[in-house]
Order: C-alpha cells, then structure tokens, then sequence
C-alpha cells in the first residue's frame, strides 16, 4: 500500500508518540480550565542545573500546573556528553536526540525549555576544570540572557556550589546561577544584551536539596513544600506527570514508575531573603503587581464563573473584550505573556482549530513550497480568516468561516534557509558551542524557520497565530504523522567513512554518496590537500532529479613517506553554488525524526599500524561505533547472535569483543557467560569494554574475580604511565610508547576495575590531577590457552576519531600472540 499523503484534522490533549510537531496548543476543557488559572497569575520560576534529566520533573510540574507558574528549565547543556542507551550517536548528535527528549518532557510537565552554549564535553570532577573549559564569562552571560528575558521571580538550583552534587558540571551550574543573580540586576554586567532586554533582580535563589543514594543534603527546619498533591482536573497527581516526563529521557534508561501520595520537596535559601509560607512569598503574583490589574482579575474571574462547559464560545465575546484591557497594560513583559495566553484560550473556545503543513518532508535550498492551510471554526461563523503570510508571503482572504465547515487553502512560499541547527551552524571548540546571533541563545530550537502567520478577525478583533510548518501524511500503520520539515542543500555528499587509517603508501577509494533535492547539474571535489594525491580531479554530473542518488570514488594516494594527518572536504558545486555538506537522519520512535547536514569531511591519518589476526566477533552493548572503525582498517566483524553465542563455533574468531556496556543491558550475556569463558579456555581472545558499575547482569565477567567501580581519569591529557613494558598487549603487533596517548579526546577511561585478582595483570596506571594513581583501565589474564581483556579506556570515543594511538593499542587488545606468554 503506498502512504497515502492527505489532509486531516487532529486535536492533540496530550504529546503523542506518533505525532511530535503538533500544529495546534490542545484544547480541551481540560486544558481549558487550567489555561484559565493560569491567566489569573502573574508569577515565574527559573529551575537551574546541568543536563538533561538533572531537573526535578516533579515540581516543574507542580509549578507549572499547580501553582500556574510561567515554570522554565534551564539545562546548561543539551548531555552531548552522555552516553546513548538506544543507539551509537555521540556528541551532538546525542545532543540533538536529548533535546528533543527534554521537549517531550516540557510538553508533560508544562514548563518551558533553555539552554545555554555550554558544551557537555564528559564528566567531570571539578569546577574549576568544566568552567574553564566551558569559558565562564561566555556560558555566565547566557545564564544571564536568560535570566534577563524570562524575569523570574525565584531562580531554583537542583545542586549546591559545595560540590555534593558530585559532577563538576552540576557545581558549575549551581556557581554560575549564583554569580547571575547579581548579574543579571547590573547594567555593567553584559550591557550588549539591554539593547534587546532588561536587567531583572530575582527575589531569592534557592538550592532544592536532596537525598540521592548515599547524599543527604535534607536538613532538619529546611523550607518544604509538599508537591505530590492531587489536580482532581487533570485527574493526576504530580508524582505521576513528573515520572511521565521523566521517561522521555529515554536514551538515559530513566524510565520511571509513577509516584503518588505526599512528597516533599526542600528548599535552602542561598541569596535573598527566606521563604516563610511559599515559593513566592514577598512577591505579588496576582494582577495586582501591575498598574490597572485588578480590573483585569475581576473581569477574569467574571468569565470563569460565566463559563459554560456545554458551550465554550459563549466567553468569547467576553474573552475578547479582556484582550482589549490586557493589550494597554503598560507592563511589556506581562502584557506580551498574557496576550499570547489570551489568544490561545479564545482559539480553544471559539473551536477555531487551523495549521499548515507540505506534502514532502524535504525541498531544497530555494525550492518552490506549495504550503497547504486549513482552518475550522467549530463553534460559530463569528469568525472571518483576513490573511496568511508565510516567509513574509501574504495571501488575502478576507472570508468569514462557515460554521464547522473545513476550509483549505494553499499558497506557495519558497526554501529560503537550510534548517541546521543554531548551535551546529558554526565550528565549536570543546566546551562551548558557537552562537554569533544574540536572539538564539537560549532556544532549544532553531526560530524563525518555516511559520505561518494567521491573521483571523474574531468578535471584531484582529487576532494574530502563528503556527510552524510541518509535513504531515498519513502511514498505514501509524495513521496521521506529523514531522519536522527539512530544507536541505540542492545536493548533499556523504563521505563513506569518518577516518581513512593509512599506514603505507598504498592508495584508498574514497566512496562519496551524493543525492539531489532538487533538479541539478553541476561537479563534485575534493578540496587540494598537501601530501597528498587526488584522482580524478573532479566528477561533473547532469540532469539529476529530486530523489537521486549515485556514488562516485576517488583514490587518495599520500605523496611522500612523512606521516601526516589532514582533513577530506568534498565541494559540490550545483546551480553555481557551492555546498560542503553531508545528510544524516536520526529516527528513534520517541522523537521526532532529526535531520542534520555535517561538514562533507574525513580524516585522513597516516599511521604506522601493523593487524594481526583478520576475523572479529563483536556482542553488542549500549551502542557504539567501534565496528566501523575496525572494518575500516581492515577487519572482518561480525555482529554475534545469541545462537552463535550458545550453540556455534567461536573457535574461528581470532577475537570477541562485547561493546560497551553490553553486560549492562544484554541479559542474556549471564547465559551466555560460560560459553565466553570455555572460548577463551581453548584459545580465544575476549576482550570486555567498560561497564558501569551499577546493574552488571552477571556477578564474575571474567575467568577471575574483579570489581567494576565509579571511578575514571577526566583529563585526557593525564599521564599514562606503563607498569610492564614487556606485555604483548604493548609489543605485538605494534610497539606502544608513551606517544600513543597523546591527541585523546573528552576522557581516558571510566568505571575502571579494583579488587583486582592477582591471576590478572595491570598494565597501565594514570590519575587525574590531585588523585592516588589508578591500575584499573587495563586488565588482562591468561585463561586456559587463551587471554582475557577487561578496559576502561574510552575506546568507543577514540576510534570513532581517529586517534592514532588508541588504534594500534585496540589492534594489540585483539591480537593475541602464538607461541608465547599471552601477558
């Protein structure tokens, strides 16, 4: 059956998995109801820590929908650094997934998401590192930017600057909250920003301490307040919605069980004066905070008594008027807030229901779009739809809307910019993002791209919506879909591989995918690269249609005998442009799908790097990339089965690895432990990447006795010192130095081993400055006639980047010597 693409109403009450980019705020009367209760308050709260999945879900959603807070969460990183339970993406494509994961979560909780431009580069122990790293006063004045343009009233960490919150990026965001409470209240501090906001002075900071394991940072006569309350409206209490917002985060394995009955949260007051009764005390969250409000409230609360729930639109007359009041208010941040609030709520009333969506998912850079709009006004033909702009594209209508009587309209706009995301559109450094337009900080989204502008006359007012573009089809199974839509380069070329190991002069196909967006002509290269020889020099191409796809090689030759590392860049030159830009699409069910355009690059490394040994039998963990980058120097590797596992020969593996983290999530590796072990007993060569510490499915990995434990070497420069130069793991194949360490990236090695047995031996040792020296990231002992390998060492971020060092050392844990001593 072919997926049928047409045109549907939809009304969302909740986030659906199938549905992300949802055309139309819910408007039920449950949400209805709470809209109204929020309109009646004018107060803000600011939630303060580091990462995804850090923030208290369960009293943002207190806030949010029980006190009716404007509620927002501040992450001052998107977890780029994490690892990926689902899948192999690291980094910021990581970071892409858990953003949109955090949006999920805001749409269950009802606060509002921010981020600033620090990276999450890893774990780390201290903040004196992570701050310098991030570049403090940069990431200080994107808290401050925030701070400034939301205006809370009480700003709440999740951590404390004392460093009880164990990572150094969780202190870091406790020191910066406190260092912008001050700043954003001072016109000397970041003046750039005034011209775009105001400074803001926030009643108080509060750290939202906590009991987490083994920390009990709860103290006898702290401030509490009890959030596991029950809204009889949305039949739920907040222990529930914050485990529903919580199990977004899904690439974390944080899916949580709902909670319910009372629970207290704690409260320590850092600056500003203490909170006797509320979160707010001392602070008018009522119209009353600004000049003419009372009449606004009486008239609010006027309404809500009126209000019919049989008949909705019958406030709208009186909603109305109220837009009217609320649009002189002479306060601009509260009147923009309401406004914006106000004509939701006479949308959701008026049964007015519209969005606009295409019928492709992706067009090209300066591609026509034909934009389909459809509007509904349920309730009554009191409504009349004067225009739709789209890229500043207007079409007039001037028509009144018959009464639940679907109108349609389309008009055609044009791809004006490719949708990359904000923070990827420059290079980075690695702490902090590049962010050169002062409005984006602080988005979770890209802005600006690809909305509609609906301008409607309701009750003789006009009435301004803006609804973002959306492709939208309907799929057999799912049913109606919606998607981000994506505007890309006329045409994209993906190199093959993301490394080129060469460790002689023999010459590489280079393996460039191209496709086209649009109809193309035009020739693809490769930028000149010194050392190095390219043919042919270029490929043309013609008449390539939306759609297509082809392949063209070159071979990369090094010129000379000099090792030497460089960086491949493909140019395509199309329609007299040109575009250096890769496509990669990310779908996971959870989330959107996610489509990014990465530089059209490889690394080409020149390295002496000696194999032994072709075949590898590889068990999967958590996700991780170590596959390909093993196949890309050569390797044979195999994706092991559990029937291989139990039931196969695993005598012609010359070695067996299992990913990271696999005996975390692989149950099945407790089964299938024995037969690993009777491998290496006749002659094979095992060797386990780390593990965390917490949930291993088994008790004993390997043949002998060993602990796996929260400890780690952050500093990926920290000196390696080596215990046995006579080890093969660091003679055969490759002679391994202390040269071999340099050039890593984010870390050494985390979760190392400890009580060790001694039928094992230590190989390496390193600490992290201030540290007792570490023996745990590498462990090998003889079993049998064969050898066992337990490391620490992140090898699952070295390989993918191509770090010479941490390849010939990989290629000696897998090669293991015949005729002599295994360690």
């Amino acid at each position: 059956m072919n997926r049928i693409k047409i045109a549907a109403s939809i009304l969302l009450a909740s986030f659906s998995q199938l549905t992300f980019a949802q055309t139309a705020p819910p408007a039920d009367l449950v949400t209805i109801e709470q809209n109204f209760k929020k309109l009646d308050v004018l107060g803000s709260v600011l939630y303060v820590a580091a990462h995804p999945d850090d923030e208290n879900t369960r009293l943002l959603a207190y806030l949010a929908q029980e006190k009716h807070y404007r509620t927002g969460y501040l992450s001052l990183t998107r977890g780029d650094g994490g690892q990926n339970l689902l899948g192999s993406e690291q980094g910021e494509l990581l970071g892409l997934i858990r953003t949109q994961e955090l949006l999920a979560a805001r749409k269950v909780d009802g606060a509002e998401q921010f981020f600033t431009r620090a990276n999450d580069f890893g774990f780390s122990k201290g903040p004196d590192e992570t701050l310098k790293i991030w570049d403090r006063e940069k990431v200080l004045g994107d808290v401050v930017w925030v701070i400034r343009k939301f205006r809370p009233d009480v700003i709440i960490c999740r951590f404390p600057t004392t460093g009880e919150g164990g990572h150094g990026h969780h202190t870091s965001s406790a020191i910066l909250a406190q260092e912008a409470f001050a700043a954003a209240a001072d016109p000397k501090r970041f003046p750039e920003q005034l011209q775009y906001v105001k400074t803001w002075q926030a009643k108080r900071l509060l750290w939202n301490t906590f009991n987490f394991g083994t920390t009990n940072t709860i103290r006898p006569g702290q401030f509490k307040v009890d959030v596991g309350v029950y809204n009889p409206i949305i039949g739920k209490g907040y222990g529930e919605l914050a485990a529903e917002s919580r199990s977004n985060h899904k690439t974390q394995g944080f899916g949580s069980a709902r909670q319910r009955g009372e629970a207290p949260e704690f409260f320590k007051t850092i600056l500003g004066d203490a909170p006797q009764n509320d979160l707010l005390d001392g602070v008018d969250a009522t119209w009353s905070r600004i000049k003419g409000g009372e009449a606004i409230a009486a008239e609010i609360s006027t309404i809500r008594k009126n209000f019919d729930v049989d008949h909705p639109e019958k406030s709208v007359p009186a909603l109305v008027k109220l837009l009217d009041q609320v649009e002189k208010v002479q306060n601009a941040y509260w009147r923009a807030q309401k406004v914006k609030e106000l004509d939701n709520l006479i949308a959701a009333c008026a049964g007015l229901w519209f969005e606009s969506y295409t019928v492709e998912s992706t067009y090209a850079l300066g591609d026509s779009i034909a934009v389909y709009s459809q509007v509904l006004d349920r309730y009554s033909d009191k409504v009349k739809l004067n225009s739709i702009s789209i890229n500043g594209i207007a079409k007039s209508y001037n028509s009144a809307i018959a009464a639940n009587q679907l109108q349609s309209y389309s008009i055609n706009t044009f791809a004006a910019k490719i949708t990359q995301p904000y923070w990827l559109q420059t290079p980075h450094t690695q702490g902090t993002y590049n962010i050169p337009d002062q409005l984006s900080v602080g988005n979770p989204e890209t802005q600006g791209l690809l909305t509609a502008d609906f301008e409607f006359t309701i009750e003789g007012k006009l009435i301004h919506f803006e609804r973002r573009l959306v492709y939208k089809f309907v799929d057999p199974v799912r049913g109606e879909v919606y998607q981000l839509l994506t505007i890309a380069p006329p045409v994209t070329a993906n190199v093959e591989s993301k490394d080129y190991i060469f460790n002689s002069t023999i010459p590489q196909t280079i393996q460039i995918k191209l496709k086209s967006f649009t109809k193309a002509s035009g020739s693809i290269s490769l930028k000149p690269m010194a050392g190095w020889k390219v043919v042919p020099e270029k490929f043309d191409f013609s008449n390539k249609n939306k759609g297509d796809e082809w392949t063209v090689a070159f071979t990369v030759t090094p010129a000379d005998n000099q090792p030497k590392t460089t960086t491949l860049e493909a140019v395509v030159n199309v329609n007299g442009q040109s575009f250096s830009l890769g496509i990669l699409n990310i779908k996971y069910d959870h989330v959107p799908n996610i489509t990014l355009f990465l530089p059209a690059q490889a690394k080409l490394i020149d390295v002496d790097l000696k194999i032994a040994g072709k075949k590898i039998g590889y068990i999967q963990g958590a996700g991780d990339l170590v596959p390909d980058a093993l196949k890309q120097v050569g390797y044979d590797v195999h994706q092991l089965s559990e029937n291989e596992i139990l039931n196969g020969d695993l005598s012609g593996y010359d070695a067996i690895i299992t990913g990271v983290r696999a005996w975390n999530v692989n149950e099945r590796l407790a089964v299938e432990q024995p037969k690993l072990m009777e491998y290496v007993k006749n002659g094979g060569n095992l060797l386990v990447q780390y593990n965390n510490n917490a949930g291993i499915v088994t008790k004993q990995i390997g043949p002998y006795p060993l602990r796996v434990v929260n400890q780690r070497v952050t500093d990926e420069d920290a000196k390696v010192t080596i215990l046995d130069q006579q080890s093969p793991v660091l003679n055969y194949p490759n002679k391994i130095s202390q040269d071999d360490f340099n050039g890593w990236i984010q870390e050494r090695g985390l979760y190392f081993v400890s009580d060790i047995d001694p039928q094992y031996k230590t190989v390496l040792q390193m600490n992290d400055p201030g540290e007792a020296p570490n023996n745990g990231s590498l462990v090998v002992g003889n079993y049998g006639e064969g050898r066992f390998i337990y490391t620490s060492l992140a090898f699952f971020r070295q390989l993918p980047a191509g770090v010479p060092g941490a390849y010939r050392l990989f290629i000696n844990l897998l090669s293991k010597p015949k005729n002599q001593p295994l360690n």
